[in-house]
Parts: C-alpha cells; structure tokens; sequence
C-alpha cells in the first residue's frame, strides 16, 4: 500500500447529504473543509423547497452544494424552470447532478435526465458544471445498452454545449469491477472524467440494506461473505480496501479518468467525514489484507468491508 497514492485519490473528495440528515449538523464547517463539495438530495416525494433551504445553508457556511436535479419529479418545464431558478437565485448554485431519479413513473415531461439536458434550461440559468449518473454495475431499472447510448449521448452534450460534464457512480465496494468499467466505457469513447460513489463506514448491516436498495449486484459478494455472524452484521466495516484499490489501479493506468471519491454517509455524516478526512492527511497504516486502518483522531472505522 502507497500512502501517496491514496492521498492523491482523495484530494478534492466529496459528500452526500440529505435535508433530513443535514438537520443533526450543526455546522457543515465543523466536519468539512471550507469549499467542499456537498451533494444535496431530490428524493422521490420529497418537498424541493427542503433542497433549495439546505444549499442555500451550505453557501452560507462556506461550502459548494450541489444539489440533484431528478428529472422524473417535475410536472413540467416550467416546474423545473422555477426550481433552476430558486436554486441559483438563492442558493448561488452553479452546479448540478442531473438524475432519472428514484421514481418507477415520472410525474410529468421528463422520463430521463437527457431530456433535462437537452431542455436548454441549465444554460439559461447559468449551470456551468453538471454531473450525470453512471452504473459500474448496471442498472435495474435501464438495460445495458440503453446505458452506453447514455453515455454516448452525455459525451456529445457536453462537446457541443461546452458545459464542463463528468460521471457520478453510484456507490461500490469492488474496486477491480469499477476498474473494469472504466475501461469498458473508455474504450467505448467516454471522456468525461469520473467521480466513484463511496459507502461511507458503516455497519454491514446498513450496507447491505442500502446496497440491496439501490440494485448494486455482483460486488455485494464482497459484504455477504460469512455474514451468519451476529457481531460481523453489527460491526463498522471501512471502504479501506475499495480506496486504496482505486488508487492503485489509479496510479498504473495513466489514462484513467476516475478522479474523485464521492462519499455517500450511510454511517452517518460526521463519521464518514471524520474517517476521509483522516485518509485525506494520511493519517493511515497498512494492513495485510491490501488495506489500511486510521491512527489518531477518527480511528473508529477499522474493519475493512473488503475483508467482511
């Protein structure tokens, strides 16, 4: 394990936070560099007003709020329109993620986030950087061609808007699979840089719930060895292995787009940005299994998910 290596994959690190969760924070800037980028969530049936109140809170406090644009719970244009607005008015919103969202049948006009793209509507509100969804591991909702096409059509947006575009995964726990898929989709003629999803420490139990949520498939093979035992189930599991794979495979490909880890806090916000904060200034020790534990402030996360 390099040390140096790891660093350098969690420079610029970034984060997931919800409405609901952001209630327990008394201060973002307590747990997080100034300037840090803070995803904010549009879950399906929530109260978008709940997203606009909680970047227009991390602008104040010193951070960058992302917040998603989920294009299947808007009615319509002018819904979506309103929502851009609210955002960069209030909030100084400069960047989105636009996502399908977690909805099986959308409200209104927009079925997938390239009609989102395509509305002309981001330009007109001044977006100038945009996130879009990518699937190491497939998807259950969208065939696997239908993904590439995706793909395909978010590499053309972004060379002929201008806008700066990268990928955003959802999380993983198998860094030779994410590996694999960035190759696979390189190859295909991606060349938007990546951002790879990250499970925050967690119990394993948690894990499980949310990665069977969210039809993560072949790499739960890695949380579901031995998981008869009670005190495994409980016990906080670390994506040390899933990092330092990462920037291994980082570091040896020198075409490799992936660049920044993106940390979805399912233990919590403050432990997950206790834990990357910590990896972030090295403060990290090798382990035989190829992964690493904390030493000093933030060494509570010590079993490696890859090692469950």
């Amino acid at each position: 394990m390099d040390a140096n290596q790891i660093m350098r994959a969690m420079r610029g690190f970034s984060i997931e936070a919800t409405p609901a969760s952001a209630t327990k924070i008394e201060n973002f800037t307590s747990h997080l560099a100034p300037g840090t980028t803070v995803n904010v969530t549009f879950l399906a049936d929530s109260d978008p007003a709940d997203t606009i109140a909680l970047c227009t809170r991390l602008r104040r406090e010193g951070l960058e709020p992302v917040p998603h644009v989920a294009a299947r719970g808007f009615r319509d244009e002018a819904a979506l329109d309103r929502y851009l607005g609210a955002l960069t008015d209030q909030a100084g919103v400069r960047e989105v993620l636009v996502i399908a969202g977690g909805l099986s049948r959308p409200v209104g006009a927009y079925d997938n986030s390239m009609q989102v793209l395509a509305s002309g509507l981001l330009q007109r509100h001044g977006i100038t950087r945009v996130g879009i969804a990518g699937h190491p591991e497939g998807s259950p909702d969208i065939p696997g061609p239908a993904l590439a096409q995706a793909i395909e059509f978010k590499n053309d947006w972004a060379r002929e808007t201008g806008i700066e575009t990268y990928i955003e995964t959802q999380f993983c726990f198998d860094p030779d699979a994410v590996l694999a898929w960035e190759r696979t989709i390189r190859a295909a003629g991606n060349r938007l840089p990546i951002h790879i999803g990250v499970p925050g420490p967690a119990s394993l139990k948690t894990l499980l719930k949310f990665a069977q949520m969210s039809g993560v498939g072949p790499s739960m093979r890695v949380l579901t060895r031995n998981t008869r035992n009670l005190a495994k189930l409980l016990s906080v599991q670390a994506p040390d292995r899933l990092i330092a794979g990462l920037a291994r495979g980082i570091e040896e490909d020198p075409n490799c787009l992936i660049q920044v880890m993106h940390f979805y806090p399912f233990g919590g916000l403050a432990k997950t940005a206790g834990w990357a904060n910590a990896v972030s200034a090295g403060r990290i020790v090798p382990k035989r299994d190829n992964g690493f534990d904390l030493v000093g402030e933030g060494a509570d996360s010590r079993v490696s998910m890859a090692a469950s």
